[in-house]
């Protein structure tokens, strides 16, 4: 992966983002820690890189839009520096992934978003029959934009058809 640029970030961030070398870091007003960092995934088809978020005091959140525009600053970076995929899997804790899906999408639906990228979720079953929500991020101007999104959609197609 190439390097993101702190700086880069940190101009259109509202809150102070820290690197230290490997995590993202930045601490809301209400206290609370976010971490981010980006994980190679091992999927021969294409270069894709697992997005994790992580609130590792698992500290409750109020609603706090300036957490979401770190996040997608942090994001816009890593796809300046990029041409690759982003994915990300709902944390499961506290059975709140639903809710956690559809507000990670929220934030890429924005009209802003949309114009730069595709974000797309799907639900597969996990162990126990646990639903899990797993998301693909593109950037539109992908030129195998339409050929991710299949492969996205037949890998989760056929997790699904191999779980009982």
């Amino acid at each position: 992966m190439n390097h993101l640029s702190i700086n880069a970030i940190n101009v259109h961030s509202p809150y102070i983002v820290g690197f230290d070398g490997k995590v993202f870091q930045f601490v809301t007003d209400h206290g609370i820690t976010y971490r981010v960092d980006f994980e190679l995934d091992s999927n021969p088809f294409f270069t894709a890189y697992w997005f994790n978020l992580a609130n590792p005091e698992h500290l409750k959140s109020p609603n706090d839009p300036k957490i979401s525009e770190t996040v997608i600053c942090i994001i816009e970076e890593f796809f300046r520096q990029n041409p690759d995929i982003l994915l990300y899997m709902c944390s499961t804790e506290g059975d709140k992934q639903a809710q956690r899906a559809r507000l990670f999408l929220r934030w890429f639906n924005g009209a802003e978003q949309q114009k730069h990228y595709v974000a797309r979720s799907v639900e597969v079953r996990g162990e126990e029959g646990r639903t899990e929500y797993v998301a693909l991020i593109v950037q539109r101007s992908n030129p195998q934009l339409e050929e991710i999104l299949a492969v996205f959609d037949e890998e989760a197609a056929m997790f699904n058809d191999m779980k009982p």
